[in-house]
């Protein structure tokens, strides 16, 4: 692969084995993957590979494990200071309500309140007056509303007087008040001026007034312990259209956070200023902030690239400041999945997934020639190039899931997903409205329709408690992974000297930690004739489908000077077996009945561990890991609706989904 460049000054145009039952899964399987009790062992890939796919193992005869981790500083309690996380908590850090002006001015009045209250499993209803609520309550959330114009939409039903007094802001609310179409005319005006970095007129004001509500609003919610609220927004970069988007987390209270006011494309376009940004509130404040880069897909070749934001190639200073701003990237959302695509990945069968490959530039499909710099696989690729070449690994990033659910609720769900926008709430029409037209022609069709939105994604976080600082810690630190919405326990440590016989250690995390690194981690320097070795533990959703497969992905920079990737299959369910080559090609199967949106557990595991070596390890070349976990077909939400409401869409609307979950990558950086 050779090092890809971009240039931003494109020209500006107008508008995502076996059911063992759940009480197993509830008991022993959490605590399976929690603390390291596995399953049956199957051995396989001469040695270098152990899959666990069951629920009680017998006694196996290996080498002796690696020593035991020292906890309990001599203390009769062995957890008297223990720092290790324990638990998952599940959250997004990508979120919209009414406050977002392509929420709002579309119809949707739910406001931060209500996002939070519905988080926390309580009922709301929504604009279109159905209820709902969420399966289970989450343990985290960011409600990150756009910066340029935040609260409008409010202002513009109240009449307010600031509103008012300003000229175009008149005419925005007599726009509105007029008819609908006219307040969408409107929209897209404001919509246009974020593409050209110019506001139609000075919002500050407003903005200001509505991210002191917002802030309260977190505030209010957060509960440590039980639900944590994080402080946010969005930084909507969108030169000529192509998304630069990033999510802003902070990770204090709101008597540092309200010392500033969001960041806008207003303000500037290019990422760089955002960072500055950034850098500033850390001084003024003594608090911290993070960003997250999203919705790849849809940047256009623009998001991952090796060129700063005016087209001049990255140099070390600016890739060491990316790295440290954007610790995470976004791996799934509604609008789309961004692991991958089978143009870049041709031997990964599971790579054509939920793909939305827009130019919205020019409205129409994405070239092929520009997805490499839109993908995330692409991207942790590209920055095992820029750091030989630099020094520094700008994009050696974590991976989350987000939800980017602009009607004022996140719902993951297949079985309850309430769509994206005001128009993907839940009808009998839904699937086949448009969500743009091809070259913005009524006559050509629609270039991306509801029914291509996903029901995703979720952030799963390793931390020691439910606080802001723990979880905020915890996505700085990359030991967080994507689903893209059901919610698996996924566990993995990478060192150089565990054994077989550590995968089923009680004290599994406590010795992944003291003899490893996490996801997110970096394994430097090989010792001679080591290879890196991993430990990985899955356990389904307790109310999801089975887990069909666990996956390692590597990526590695070869001596002659180009990105390789390759899959390895690490385990199986059902008996099958994995080759020679490190892959099982016998496929799991389906249990889905589209006709009643149903499926079973009658194939899969509930439970999957892997102990695995890498057979084509160079210590002199770097690479980076990463785990995916497949789970089984199971209905996806068109089929719910088709159901529900007794219809049929076209052939072309996909009826089922393999759910997944990646993690963040563990790096291996050789010796200078």
């Amino acid at each position: 692969m050779k090092i890809r460049s971009a240039n931003f000054k494109a020209p500006m145009a107008a508008i995502g084995l076996l059911a063992l039952g759940l009480a197993v899964v509830g008991t022993y399987a959490a605590r399976s993957a929690l603390h390291g009790h596995s399953s049956a062992v199957a051995d396989a890939h001469k040695g270098e590979l152990i899959g666990v796919a069951y629920a009680a193992a017998p006694p196996q005869s290996s080498p002796a494990p690696t020593p035991p981790a020292v906890v309990g500083g001599g203390q009769h309690s062995p957890y008297v200071g223990q720092t290790s996380p324990e638990r998952v908590f599940w959250g997004a850090a990508h979120n919209h309500t009414g406050y977002s002006f392509d929420a709002g001015m579309f119809g949707i009045t739910l406001g931060p309140d209500d996002l939070f209250k519905f988080a926390t499993g309580q009922e709301v209803t929504v604009d279109n007056g159905m209820k709902v609520k969420i399966d289970r309550p989450l343990d985290w959330l960011a409600i990150t509303d756009h910066a340029e114009y935040m609260g409008i939409s409010d202002q513009i039903r109240a009449g307010s007087p600031d509103l008012l007094a300003n000229p175009q802001g008149k005419r925005w609310y007599e726009m509105s008040k007029t008819s609908p179409q006219e307040g969408v005319k409107a929209a897209i005006e404001a919509v246009i001026s974020m593409q050209t970095g110019k506001p139609v007129f000075d919002a500050s004001k407003l903005t200001a007034g509505a991210w002191t509500h917002a802030t309260a609003a977190a505030e209010k919610w957060n509960q440590p312990g039980v639900f944590t609220t994080l402080h946010g927004f969005e930084w909507t970069s969108a030169p000529g259209g192509n998304n630069l988007h990033r999510t802003v987390i902070f990770r204090d209270n709101a008597d540092r956070v309200n010392q500033v006011v969001p960041f806008s494309t207003f303000d500037s376009q290019d990422p760089a200023d955002l960072w500055k940004y950034m850098d500033a509130y850390a001084t003024k404040t003594g608090g911290q902030v993070l960003a997250i880069p999203h919705n790849g897909n849809l940047s256009n070749g623009q998001m991952y690239t090796a060129e700063t934001f005016d087209g001049k190639p990255m140099n070390r200073d600016y890739a060491e400041a990316r790295a440290s701003h954007e610790p995470l990237l976004e791996a799934t959302q509604i609008k789309g999945d961004g692991e991958t695509h089978p143009f870049l990945s041709p031997n990964d069968e599971f790579a054509n997934f939920e793909r939305w490959d827009i130019n919205f530039s020019k409205m129409e499909p994405a070239k092929n020639s520009v997805l490499h710099s839109n993908y995330v696989r692409s991207a942790l690729e590209l920055g095992l190039e820029l750091a030989a070449k630099l020094g520094a690994n700008p994009y050696q990033a974590g991976l989350i899931g987000g939800s980017d659910a602009h009607v004022g609720m996140i719902t993951t769900r297949e079985d309850n997903f309430f769509g994206e926008f005001a128009n993907g709430l839940p009808s009998a029409e839904r699937w086949k409205t448009p969500l743009a037209m091809v070259n913005n022609d009524l006559k050509k069709g629609p270039l991306v329709s509801v029914w291509q939105e996903q029901a995703a994604g979720l952030g799963g976080v390793w931390a020691r408690e439910n606080t802001r600082e723990a979880i905020w810690d915890a996505l700085k630190r990359k030991e967080v992974y994507a689903t893209t919405g059901d919610r698996p326990i996924v566990r993995v440590f990478a060192g150089w000297d565990f054994v077989p016989a550590d995968n089923d250690r009680p004290d599994f995390a406590a010795n992944g930690y003291a003899h490893g690194v996490p996801m997110g981690g970096n394994l430097l320097k090989a010792p001679a004739g080591r290879q890196p070795v991993f430990m990985v533990h899955a356990v389904r959703d307790p109310e999801g489908p089975n887990i069909d497969r666990i996956q390692i992905i590597k990526g590695w920079l070869g001596k002659d000077g180009k990105t390789h990737e390759r899959i390895f299959d690490v385990a199986v369910s059902g008996g099958r077996k994995i080759g020679s080559d490190g892959r099982c090609k016998t496929s799991v199967g389906s249990t889905v009945d589209v006709a009643n949106a149903s499926y079973t557990n009658t194939i899969g595991a509930t439970t999957l561990a892997a102990y695995w070596k890498d057979p084509a390890f160079d210590a002199s070349e770097r690479a980076f890991y990463y785990v995916r976990v497949i789970q089984i077909p199971s209905p996806r939400w068109t089929a719910y609706d088709q159901k529900r409401y007794g219809i049929k869409m076209a052939d072309y609307v996909p009826m089922t989904v393999t759910d997944r979950a990646y993690t963040s990558p563990i790096w291996y950086t050789p010796a200078k």
